[in-house]
C-alpha cells in the first residue's frame, strides 16, 4: 500500500520546478476549452508547495489525462504523471469527488466500473448478446482475483 506523504514530494516538486509557466499547456488542453481546469495553475501551485490548496481544489480532478499538454511541452514536463501524484496524494488524505468514490465504489463491489442495469441486460438479450457481458461481471474467479488484488493494494480502503 502506498503511504502517502505529508509534504509534496521532492519528485512532483522536481518536476514542476522544470515549467517556466509558458502556458502552452493550458492553451492546448481540451478540458481547459470547457471548465474552469487550468494545467498551468495547478503546475504553479505545486511548485509553490500549496498542497492543500491542490489537493482540496475540484480543479485536479478536471484533467482528462490526454497527455495533450506533455505532446506539447516544450521543457518536456511530465504535467500528467504531476496530476496523477496528486491525485493520489489527494485520495490518501481523503479528498476526493462524490462522482469518483461512486466510480470507485462500483469496482470493488461489482468488479466493473459501471453497473449493469437491468434495461442494459434485456438490451444486451435483445441484440443476442449474453445479458452479462464477458468480463469479470461474469468470471467469479476474475471478480475473487480482482479483490485480491484491490485489497492488497489498499484500493478498498478508499471507499470506506
Amino acid at each position: 500500500m502506498v503511504t502517502p506523504k505529508a509534504e509534496i514530494s521532492k519528485e512532483i516538486a522536481d518536476a514542476a520546478k522544470m515549467c517556466f509557466q509558458c502556458g502552452t499547456c493550458t492553451a492546448g488542453c481540451p478540458s481547459g476549452r470547457r471548465t474552469s481546469y487550468r494545467v498551468r495553475k495547478i503546475v504553479r501551485m505545486a511548485q509553490l508547495g500549496m498542497k492543500e490548496e491542490i489537493l482540496s481544489s475540484d480543479e485536479l480532478w478536471e484533467c482528462s489525462t490526454c497527455y495533450t499538454c506533455v505532446e506539447r511541452c516544450p521543457r518536456q514536463v511530465p504535467i500528467v504523471d504531476i496530476i496523477i501524484d496528486l491525485r493520489n496524494m489527494a485520495v490518501a488524505e481523503g479528498h476526493m469527488r462524490p462522482q469518483h468514490k461512486g466510480t470507485a465504489t462500483n469496482l470493488v463491489k461489482f468488479g466493473h466500473t459501471v453497473d449493469v442495469k437491468e434495461n442494459i441486460s434485456k438490451l444486451r438479450a435483445e441484440m443476442g448478446l449474453p445479458e452479462v457481458p464477458p468480463t469479470v461481471l461474469a468470471n467469479p474467479a476474475a471478480k475473487a482475483d480482482l479483490d485480491k488484488i484491490l485489497a492488497a493494494t489498499g484500493f478498498t480502503k478508499i471507499v470506506e
